[in-house]
């Protein structure tokens, strides 16, 4: 946006901030929060605090800088007032799960290690954090963050120190830090309609488990790879090795097979033509496959074995899950599979269009990434960078509920949502 179109929205920017911003208990900070979102919104190659204040009338460094890295303002009821105001304008069909990496040099940032860092698609020394959305086909805002801190983070008081990690915070995995946020959004009376989430996650036994023991419905990303028994499987208990022998435990009699190859199994025949989404580009269309399976390996038999009260009780049957798997006209074989809980009775078109649905994320990490300088951030500090987070969120909201606003009312608002199933599907 140029400073002319800033300007036009000063009014109800004043508006939004007051209101997002009313847990911040001066009104001087909540000034510098104002100036701070027209900062992120202007035109600018850098949305680091320097050139943001220097493109700014009212733009002061360090007034910014204080109020970005040292002061004690709270992000988490900021961000609490971001999602009371933005689900219900966004009606989610999910809340998706993600996370995002900043490539970083040196080593003092907060949070920063030698890890997979999806940003340049290699290991190399960057902070990754753990988010979760609210989105639709047509918007999504991000609800929460989670600043993920590597195990070294935990033995290594000298920067602990120095970027001021609190106490309580060390490493947890990324899949644990995205339950621990859908139990404070949880907290927040904001429960999701679905979870989705890619196969960093779905591929997490104990994630879904987690989601399941939440009473949380969810169809996330798995590979290929994994390993399953056909639904109509059933164990076997081996007789005793002689008298004396301990007693065999339940198991199947064919080993596990790969969801790849279940599939296959069934063939091209049991495929079904869906078009999930109209797009800019035309219809969204594709093959799909819906079977039940029961995910196989240690980690399914331990929860299994735990979920029947121990080793003892158990009968050795895994539970089943739902699998779909897209396998597209003229692919040799299917290209994407996800495990869902969602009820037997669902529509396939519903089945694909979550499955897919994080596309409208990964627009919108665009936005705030490039547009709105979410990875723009200088700071070091664990104060810094979730004030920061904080701030790029509030002003993707506002910019979000500016497109959304004035077409609302709209019969043809592509907020409106059809209800008309695809014949294919």
């Amino acid at each position: 946006m140029d400073m002319r179109q800033v300007d036009g929205l000063r009014a109800q920017l004043a508006e939004f901030v007051a209101d997002v911003f009313a847990s911040v208990p001066r009104r001087d900070q909540r000034a510098k929060g104002d100036c701070y979102l027209r900062g992120l919104m202007l035109d600018g190659r850098r949305k680091s605090i320097q050139p943001m204040a220097e493109r700014l009338p009212d733009g002061n460094e360090q007034n910014l800088q204080q109020f970005v890295n040292q002061s004690t303002w709270d992000p988490v009821p900021v961000q609490r007032r971001i999602a009371e105001r933005m689900v219900p304008l966004i009606s989610p069909d999910a809340f998706a799960i993600d996370d995002v990496s900043f490539p970083k040099d040196g080593r003092m940032s907060v949070g920063v290690a030698r890890q997979y860092c999806g940003a340049l698609g290699k290991q190399a020394n960057c902070q990754v954090a753990v988010s979760v959305h609210a989105v639709s086909d047509t918007a999504s805002v991000p609800l929460q963050w989670r600043l993920f801190l590597p195990d070294e983070w935990d033995r290594d008081i000298q920067r602990r120190r120095a970027t001021g990690v609190p106490e309580d915070a060390g490493h947890r995995e990324k899949w644990r830090l995205a339950l621990d946020t859908l139990d404070e959004l949880a907290g927040w009376g904001l429960t999701p309609p679905v979870v989705v989430a890619d196969a960093g996650y779905g591929q997490v036994h104990s994630f879904r488990a987690g989601l399941r023991d939440r009473g949380l419905d969810y169809i996330t990303a798995i590979r290929g790879d994994t390993s399953a028994h056909p639904a109509d499987a059933v164990p076997t208990t081996p007789e005793r090795a002689g008298q004396m022998g301990a007693p065999r435990l339940p198991r199947y009699r064919d080993p596990a097979r790969s969801m790849k190859d279940l599939v296959m199994a069934a063939g091209r025949s049991s495929l079904r033509r869906c078009t999930w989404r109209q797009s800019s580009r035309g219809a969204m269309t594709s093959r799909f496959i819906v079977m039940d399976v029961r995910p196989a390996g240690v980690a399914a038999r331990t929860s299994a074995r735990e979920q029947a009260g121990g080793r003892a009780a158990w009968d050795g049957t895994l539970p089943t899950e739902t699998l779909l798997a897209e396998w597209p006209p003229h692919q040799p074989e299917p290209t994407d599979y996800w495990l869902t809980s969602l009820p037997a009775d669902t529509t396939l078109r519903r089945l694909a269009r979550l499955a897919k649905i994080r596309w409208r994320i990964e627009h919108d990490y665009r936005e705030l990434k490039h547009g709105l300088g979410l990875d723009h951030f200088e700071g070091r500090s664990w104060t810094g960078w979730h004030h920061h987070a904080t701030l790029v969120t509030a002003a993707h909201a506002f910019l979000t509920e500016q497109r959304l606003a004035p077409k609302a009312d709209t019969p043809d608002s592509p907020s409106t949502r059809s209800s008309t199933p695809s014949r294919t599907c």
